[in-house]
């Protein structure tokens, strides 16, 4: 991945001028590459459950967090490019920053409070109208196999703010890449889409809930054996 991140950075800088989806295309086999070579030399292979759930319209897309693995498949497997909100910290990485400067993401600034979030709001709207879509964690950090974070509503804010639709998303990621753990191990990630949920009629808070009742139920189907109690 250093290796990998050093030389594609380069390339990046090179194809900075070229249109956008074109630029975000040849950022994005740096994804392509690292999910292949985890499957290869890792024995990480996946696959997809509601992937037909998918719409043709703008979308926030809601994702458990358990490991950096889906944040690098994500991006360049769903069927419109994916805008990320961040800290904007992670820009100042070494190339792997400088690249990710180079696209349409959202970097933000935690301490600000509600101004960070207007400005999430403000540019989440440019970069639907783009035919991007917006892509978040909810439980804003990588979560152990088998355990729930809080659920923050943030991007169910930002749904009800630009109407657009919820796609929830459940992996059983950690299972094979672990947070914070140089050890990878061989399995089948599981990449389980939901069906697009409507904004209208929901408060931010009603609209997380389902969100998060989606998630952590289908978290139960995919992975059965890391789940006790019900």
């Amino acid at each position: 991945m250093v290796v990998a991140t050093v030389v594609w950075a380069c390339v990046c800088f090179l194809v900075a001028p070229l249109p956008y989806n074109k630029r975000f295309w040849v950022t994005s086999r740096w994804n392509v590459f690292i999910i292949w070579c985890a499957k290869v030399i890792c024995g990480i292979r996946y696959q997809f459950k509601g992937y037909e759930n998918l719409p043709d319209a703008p979308a926030i897309v809601l994702s458990k967090h358990q490991s950096a693995w889906e944040t690098i498949f994500l991006l360049p497997n769903l069927i419109r490019p994916l805008v990320f909100v961040f800290k904007k910290e992670i820009l100042y990485i070494p190339f792997f920053g400088w690249a990710m400067a180079l696209l349409r993401m959202i970097p933000i600034d935690r301490s600000e409070g509600k101004n960070a979030f207007a400005h999430v709001v403000r540019h989440g709207k440019r970069r639907l109208a783009d035919g991007q879509w917006i892509i978040m964690f909810p439980e804003g950090t990588r979560i152990p196999v088998g355990k729930k974070g809080k659920y923050k509503s943030g991007g169910a804010r930002l749904a009800v703010e630009t109407q657009a639709v919820v796609v929830p998303i459940a992996h059983n990621s950690g299972e094979c890449w672990p947070k914070n753990s140089f050890i990878k191990r061989p399995g089948l990630v599981t990449v389980s889409i939901g069906k697009p949920i409507s904004p209208q009629h929901h408060t931010p808070d009603s609209l997380m809930q389902e969100v998060e009742n989606w998630i952590e139920s289908e978290m139960r189907v995919i992975s059965p054996h890391v789940y006790t109690g019900g």
